[in-house]
């Protein structure tokens, strides 16, 4: 096994470090500070590259390289490029390769090993890229147009329409001229259309939005005119609605049917909208048929609440009532799609989905799905008060064929609404037996429903001054509602017509309780407090009221006659020219504003008001008495004939206003003219004294012969009138001492009936009377399934409101 080893041989003369002393004359470093070529290399390491045009030799040409030890020997490189450091044709190349190791052409000898320059601190923070080239220009300016497009529809969010159109005016400006410099640039087809067309359509819109409709037409005409904007041609939609806000019809219709060609079908729901929009100005013009053939469509396609109401109103213009029966059924057909009872109600006993459920019921989803109920039903009920004369030979009969109809659909609760607005259908057309035995119908209906017809029995009832039937309606009411504020209203009115103040309050603030708004209840809660003397809660009530209905003529009346009650007369006549703003022509205000500057020594202003409302009013004795006093205080006795002429007019039998006359015709020198009145009121009324004594002055003075004869009928007159006033004095003697006598049987009944009239209120009170008008007869409309509330005086009437008027309180007007 061993025979096949063969050891080396030993050989002593061998030394174990030969060999390392052998290196490559390259690597010699002791001398490099004599080396002349080197020292030259490493001073233009830092220093500029040769040109490139500098001579390039070729593979085979050498060049010399600089050693430790002086020698020169010719490298290459493959690709025939000089070496770095090398020198060529004296030329010497900097050495690139030494800068990232640390070396610097300052270096010196000694000097730290630094190549990441972290002695020289930290460094200087980075420069933004400044680039002057067009395309980033234009990249900028784009920017610049979109940012402004932004703005303009964020302020027109905002409602400041002239800054959302100045922005889109300047986004337009900007793409000019960001158009400019891309045709210079890029060809046509790389434009950005869309940028275009958005600048384009946002200026348009605000031009709208701020109604300058012709510049809008212009901007859509550039639209829809270039053809490179493939959907262009929808924006004729627009300018159609540009057309029927200008009441152009025909060119409405015109745009609108251009658009629907270029609508595809596929576009089912903007097809609808603009053929409603086609029915809408077909209406407006009269063009009833063609409006038909619009609609007809439309509930073919897909019907909607809108098109089927709609296309009863067409019928009904044209009067075919069949069509009109036709149409009311297709319009109860229309699918809701919402289940609003159903989805709100819980069928177990988890917490988690009650509460789930309580979560949900008055968010935006309900909400939306609550406004197309009652928008639903707000059609139906009109339809059916509108058809219902037209489609039978009756009223009553029609509306029979509607209720059933209704019944017959999955709006059966609107029958019973449907059966009260008939009542009151019947109450425009004052028939007020039928309007009571409809509402009787519902005493045995289900508890909303009959408290809605007790109370407008109530109200009729009292208006009726039946205050017993009205009492028991509105009893009904509030015990099948107790939450309904129209019925507490009701019934606070009954009670304070039986004149129990306090409690009629109570139920006036129930009503607030259950209905802080109703204007009805805290109308009366007012005058409640104000009959209680409780004067401050009575005003602390209308104030509140002026807060919900500022511009309300009897809040104001009522607010300025509690202050004057209060002997506050700066605010009395403050609230009376906020009133006289509302009701400028309404001469007891005018009146009662003249009386109050009259109070204050401002005859001026007493003056000035007292003309106005004689203006509208030339009738009221106490305006005419004033401003005739007023004249003759002024020495014009001439103007104040023709006031008090007026009042013998209105009031013949009252001698005083002629003797007035005569009496100004005296001062005013024309004696024959006021002989002549006396005269003529002699003959009228033969026994007045104060007539004959100025007629005997008269012929005194003017030396007359019927001078005796007046005399003698003085004498008698005065005689007569002295019997007259003897007998009134011994009448006033017996009643005084049947007083005294009947003292102790509490009085006799004619003592209790003057007591009675002295009670009453005072003609100088007006507006105040202790009659039932004074109080607000509260109804329910009933439009719509939950209980109304009763609308307010204040508010226009409109088409669906009940007949029955409302009285908030006394009444502006007098009697």
């Amino acid at each position: 096994m061993m025979q096949n080893a063969h050891p080396a041989p030993v050989n002593n003369e061998d030394d174990l470090y030969s060999g390392y002393n052998d290196y490559n004359p390259m690597f010699d470093t002791e001398d490099l500070e004599n080396d002349v070529a080197f020292q030259q290399a490493a001073r233009t390491s830092h220093g500029r590259r040769p040109p490139v045009t500098a001579k390039i030799p070729g593979t085979s040409s050498p060049r010399p390289l600089a050693t430790g030890f002086g020698s020169k020997t010719t490298l290459t490189s493959s690709m025939g490029r000089p070496m770095t450091g090398a020198i060529q044709d004296g030329i010497s190349r900097p050495m690139t390769a030494v800068q990232a190791a640390g070396y610097t052409k300052a270096a010196v000898r000694g000097s730290s090993f630094d190549p990441l320059g972290q002695a020289k601190g930290p460094a200087s923070p980075l420069e933004k890229k400044t680039s002057d080239s067009l395309e980033e220009k234009m990249r900028q300016l784009e920017k610049k147009v979109n940012d402004l497009v932004e703005e303009s529809c964020v302020a027109n969010s905002c409602g400041d329409l002239k800054l959302a159109l100045d922005r889109a005016k300047e986004a337009g400006r900007q793409e000019r001229e960001l158009l400019r410099q891309r045709e210079q640039v890029t060809p046509p087809e790389s434009i950005n259309l869309d940028l275009t067309y958005t600048v384009l359509l946002n200026l348009a819109s605000q031009y709208v939005a701020n109604e300058m409709y012709a510049e809008a037409l212009t901007t859509y005409q550039v639209i829809v005119k270039n053809k490179m904007f493939s959907n262009g041609g929808i924006l004729k939609v627009n300018m159609g609605n540009i057309y029927l806000k200008q009441r152009n019809y025909s060119k409405a219709i015109k745009f609108y049917r251009m658009a629907l060609d270029q609508i595809t079908s596929s576009h089912k729901q903007m097809r609808i909208k603009i053929m409603e929009n086609i029915g809408v100005a077909f209406i407006k013009t009269g063009q009833y048929v063609d409006a038909i053939s619009s609609f007809e469509e439309i509930m073919s396609i897909s019907p909607n609440l809108k098109a089927g109401f709609n296309l009863i109103l067409c019928y009904f213009a044209i009067g075919n009532g069949e069509q009109m029966k036709k149409a009311f059924k297709n319009l109860i057909e229309v699918p809701l799609e919402v289940n609003y009872e159903e989805k709100y109600i819980s069928l177990n006993e988890d917490l988690h989905t009650n509460l789930l459920i309580e979560a949900i019921k008055n968010d935006s989803l309900s909400q939306v799905e609550r406004e197309r109920k009652s928008l639903a039903e707000e059609y139906i009920m009109t339809a059916a008060k509108l058809i219902a004369p037209a489609i039978e030979t009756s009223f009553a009969v029609g509306y029979d064929w509607c209720v059933d109809a209704v019944k017959a659909s999955h709006y059966v609760e609107l029958a019973n609404d449907l059966e009260i607005n008939k009542a009151t259908t019947y109450l425009r057309q004052q028939n007020f037996n039928q309007a009571l035995e409809t509402l009787k119908m519902f005493e045995k209906k289900d508890s909303r429903v009959k408290s809605a017809a007790a109370t407008n029995l109530s109200f009729l009832y009292y208006l009726g001054n039946e205050l017993e039937q009205a009492t028991n309606y509105a009893d009904l009411a509030v015990n099948s509602d107790r939450y309904n504020p129209a019925a507490l209203t009701n019934k606070g009115n009954t009670v304070f017509a039986n004149g129990d103040y306090e409690k009629a309050a109570e139920f006036y603030k129930e009503a607030l309780r259950n209905d802080s708004l109703c204007t009805e209840a805290l109308y009366n809660l007012g005058l409640a407090y104000k009959k209680l003397n409780r004067i401050d809660e009575a005003l602390d009530s209308f104030l509140k009221l002026h807060a919900i209905l500022p511009n309300s003529a009897q809040v104001l009346y009522q607010l300025a006659s509690i202050y004057q009650i209060m002997e506050d007369p700066n605010q009395a006549i403050e609230w009376l020219l906020q009133l006289i703003s509302v009701v400028p022509t309404d001469p007891h205000v005018l009146s009662k504003l003249g009386n109050l500057y009259d109070t204050e020594g401002d005859k001026s202003q007493a003056f000035h008001y007292y003309c106005e409302s004689y203006r509208y009013f030339p009738s009221n004795i106490e305006v005419i008495e004033w401003l005739g006093a007023y004249y003759i205080d002024t020495q014009f006795c001439e103007k104040a004939i023709e006031y008090f002429e007026r009042a013998a007019l209105i009031l013949p039998t009252q001698v005083k206003w002629q003797l007035m006359v005569a009496s100004c015709y005296r001062r005013s020198g024309n004696y024959q003219k006021a002989l002549e009145k006396y005269k003529v009121i002699h003959r009228k009324f033969p026994e007045n004294v104060e007539c004959l004594r100025f007629l005997v002055r008269l012929c005194t003075d003017m030396g007359l012969k019927e001078l005796q004869e007046y005399i003698t009928k003085l004498k008698k007159a005065e005689k007569l009138k002295e019997i007259r006033e003897q007998r009134v004095k011994s009448g006033r003697d017996g009643s005084a001492r049947s007083r005294k006598e009947g003292s102790d049987t509490g009085g006799t009944k004619g003592e209790r009936l003057s007591a009675k009239l002295k009670a009453l209120p005072g003609t100088s009170e007006p507006y105040e009377s202790s009659s039932n008008k004074e109080i607000d007869a509260s109804y329910t409309d009933p439009l719509g399934p939950q209980p109304e509330r009763p609308k307010t005086a204040a508010r226009k009437r409109t088409e669906e409101d009940d007949f029955a008027d409302e009285e908030l309180g006394e009444d502006l007007l007098p009697e």
